[in-house]
Parts: C-alpha cells; sequence; structure tokens
C-alpha cells in the first residue's frame, strides 16, 4: 500500500478500535480486531470502495460479531471468568465523549448489561447510541432491514435504561470516594466499610489475578469481611507483588478506581461503582491478561499523589 492509503487507515485507527472496544468489552480483542481489518483493507480492491470510513466500520462490526459468537467467547462468558477490561481515563480507546450516552457506553455497568443482549442488538445499540449511526447506515452495516435496526435499538435501549443507574464522575470526586473507601479497608472495621456500600452492593474479583473464574460476593457484609482482609498488608502478599506498592486513585470507564502500583507497573485495579453517592459495585482485577492496557498507559502518563505512599 502506498503511504496516503495507509495514513487512511490509520486517521481512523482510534475509532475503529473503540467500536472493537465497545462491542467486545475487551482491549486485546479490540486491537486484533482493528489490525484484522487492516489486513482485509491492504488486501482489498480499494477502487471499488466509495466511502472507506463505512466500509471499515462494517468490517470491524462484523469481525467483532463473529468473535462475540465464537466457541471461545460463549465458553469464557459462560465460565463466569468474563470482565470488561479496564481502560484509564484519557485512554484513546474509550473513544467519543462528547454526550452522555457516549461516556456512559464504555462504562462497567453498561458494558455487563451489553453482556445481556444479542449480537446484533449490541451491535446495534452502539452504532446508533455511542457512534450516532443513523439506522439506514445501521441496516447497511448489520445487512438487515431499517425495522430491525429499530426494533433492535428499541429493545437494547429498554434492557439498558433498566439497569443501568451508576453516576458520572469527575477525578476529584473520585479522589474522595476512593480515600474514603481506602481508608474504611485499612481500618479493619468492617462497619466503616458496609456504611460506604448500597444495601444491594455487589462485588467480582479475580482473586489476585490467580483464580481461573471469577469470585462473586453478594452482599454488603461479606464484600467488607473480604475487602478488609484483601488490605492488611502481609509479607506472603509482599512478596507475590515483589516491589514497594503504592495505592492511588484514578478514573476508570467513568468510575473511580483504586490503582495498586509499583514503580514496574500496575499491580492491580479495583473499579468503585457508585449510585447515590454509595459504592454499588466493586471489580477486582489483578491479572495481566486484564490490566494490560491500563499497565501500558499507566506507565506512559504522570500520575497523581499516592493515596497510601507504602502498602
Amino acid at each position: 500500500m502506498d503511504t496516503a492509503t495507509v495514513a487512511r487507515f490509520e486517521a481512523g485507527r482510534a475509532r475503529l478500535a473503540s467500536l472493537a472496544y465497545r462491542l467486545l468489552g475487551s482491549a486485546a480483542d479490540a486491537e486484533d480486531v482493528v489490525q484484522d481489518a487492516f489486513l482485509r483493507w491492504q488486501a482489498a480492491d480499494r477502487e471499488y470502495i466509495e466511502t472507506p470510513e463505512a466500509w471499515l466500520t462494517k468490517v470491524v462490526t462484523n469481525l467483532s460479531l463473529d468473535r462475540l459468537r465464537s466457541a471461545q467467547a460463549r465458553r469464557e462468558r459462560a465460565a463466569g471468568a468474563w470482565l470488561p477490561e479496564p481502560l484509564l481515563d484519557g485512554d484513546p480507546m474509550l473513544g467519543p465523549a462528547e454526550t452522555a450516552e457516549q461516556r456512559e457506553s464504555v462504562t462497567f455497568a453498561v458494558l455487563r448489561l451489553l453482556e445481556t443482549l444479542g449480537p446484533v442488538e449490541r451491535a446495534v445499540y452502539v452504532l446508533r447510541e455511542a457512534f450516532s449511526h443513523s439506522h439506514a447506515e445501521i441496516a447497511e452495516i448489520l445487512e438487515i432491514t431499517e425495522s430491525a435496526s429499530q426494533q433492535h435499538a428499541h429493545r437494547a435501549r429498554r434492557r439498558i435504561a433498566a439497569g443501568r443507574d451508576t453516576a458520572e464522575i469527575d477525578r476529584a470526586a473520585a479522589r474522595r470516594i476512593v480515600e474514603a473507601f481506602v481508608a474504611a479497608a485499612a481500618s479493619g472495621r468492617t462497619e466503616q466499610l458496609v456504611a460506604l456500600l448500597t444495601d444491594d452492593a455487589t462485588a467480582l474479583s479475580d482473586g489476585a489475578g490467580l483464580a481461573e473464574t471469577l469470585r462473586r460476593i453478594p452482599t454488603p457484609e461479606k464484600i467488607a469481611a473480604v475487602t478488609r482482609a484483601g488490605f492488611v498488608p502481609t509479607p506472603a502478599k509482599r512478596r507475590l507483588v515483589g516491589a514497594p506498592l503504592s495505592i492511588y486513585a484514578a478514573v476508570v470507564n467513568g468510575a473511580p478506581a483504586v490503582i495498586a502500583a509499583t514503580a514496574q507497573g500496575v499491580a492491580g485495579v479495583v473499579v468503585l461503582e457508585v449510585r447515590d453517592g454509595k459504592i454499588a459495585s466493586i471489580s477486582g482485577m489483578a491479572s495481566p491478561s486484564r490490566t494490560g492496557r491500563v499497565n501500558e498507559q499507566w506507565l506512559r502518563g504522570e500520575h497523581p499523589d499516592p493515596v497510601v505512599e507504602s502498602w
């Protein structure tokens, strides 16, 4: 390919990656899909592609749907091993963020709700709400009728609206929430943690990256007990980390997050989704398969002062 043709693809790479991420909930899978799309762009007879952006959007959407329908994806999700891959605030893969709908479409709450939709409903919702495609354009991309696109969009909006209830958070608010959470966890008193949680709070954890399936913690009292135990530093935990650890506050997928990091990178991420001023959901991840993108972005960027200097 000539330089101009490569440049045309690269100009849209971030948009294509953010589309694939919303559809798949995985930054690693999104990057693979975009690379596959590049290979198809390279091999295509581009003389007959009237609108490259539309052509590439169709290719990325359908490659993503193929992955969602794959046997491996179905096994992983059925086995309870799936969580959205976290992205730090400012990551270009988060994509367009001008509207509330666009920002909401990359929250953990909505990405999990998208898991309850069929692949086509999921694609229609993302293309319509996050990328403002018309139903005529969506029909062309997915090879369905406009009427079918409208019906899928209506059902998807209804499902998403029924389940979403978390609030938008800025960096200052995120730090306050993280500081309160860490202080309560370090206090050794579970009642302080319970007071920060909604009555129906739930948590998911990959067991410090060691568990094959996610551990589900169903009640505020159990969440508080597990969190308190997890935040107690021990020689075994320090050996596992292998370096001095600090605790930071960040915004991840629009929510407050605890980042545990050493000088070598991110050791773990805890995403705190907030509703009515309290924590409604906690997602703890330490597996490199889930924190790889956060680690890359963390090592490239500047960091705020830690909430805990030395853990």
